[in-house]
């Protein structure tokens, strides 16, 4: 019951986020219509590579790293810890992230026996700061692969922006002053981490419980949007 009750949580956020995106209206879909690969396959250990980075920061890879394994084991997978699976494709001479990504599927099942393999990029991780307005944006995008076919089986993309601005401080001179100096504080204290968790929630929240969750196999008509036709 607990986890049905934050499983709805988790959608209901989705939905309130989404539905204010403009445009036209997002698709309501069902786990088992979206992603049937996933009931087809039934993958039950996920190997996590490091993501990749498309932000500007350099040290989002690093601090995200640490938010990603927990909520896909929570899921219901057996998840690969990343430091064991670091160490032993270095020693297969594997250092670079985007070797890995390039890496033929069967390698991890191979060397791992992973039934599917998790690909992540970051696409933004950043501050937006201009004095007295300031705005954080964590956008993350992951994909489940086979690595028995190499088919997808599950991609979605979470995203969290936060307004940073220091609310209204009164009129006036001292009232911009002190907004100003609000937005620099919060701007200077901004928890990356913890808003790549909310991604996180957003984006795991639409994947299909594995054979360690309550819900394996029963949650094919959970609701979520589709996102299909998301670009970038």
């Amino acid at each position: 019951m607990k986890n049905k009750i934050i499983l709805l949580a988790l959608f209901t956020a989705s939905l309130f986020f989404l539905s204010g995106c403009g445009g036209a209206s997002p698709k309501v879909v069902t786990k088992g219509t979206e992603f049937p690969r996933m009931y087809v396959e039934h993958p039950k250990s996920l190997l996590i590579l490091p993501p990749m980075n498309e932000s500007s920061d350099v040290a989002a890879k690093s601090y995200y790293m640490t938010t990603v394994e927990m909520p896909f084991a929570q899921m219901g997978y057996y998840t690969f810890p990343t430091e064991m699976v670091s160490d032993i494709m270095k020693q297969e001479g594997v250092y670079d992230t985007e070797l890995l990504y390039h890496m033929p599927l069967t390698k991890f099942k191979e060397y791992f026996g992973a039934d599917a393999v998790l690909f992540t990029d970051i696409k933004q991780w950043k501050v937006s700061y201009a004095v007295i307005a300031s705005s954080l944006t964590v956008s993350i995008e992951s994909r489940i692969v086979s690595t028995k076919t190499s088919e997808e089986l599950w991609k979605y993309r979470g995203t969290v922006v936060v307004d940073l601005s220091g609310g209204n401080s009164g009129g006036g001179l001292a009232g911009l002053i002190l907004k100003a100096v609000a937005t620099a504080i919060n701007t200077a204290a901004a928890d990356y981490v913890k808003y790549a968790k909310i991604a996180n929630n957003r984006l795991i929240y639409t994947l299909p419980a594995g054979p360690y969750n309550e819900m394996y196999m029963k949650d094919q008509n959970m609701k979520l949007l589709s996102q299909r036709k998301v670009q970038n």
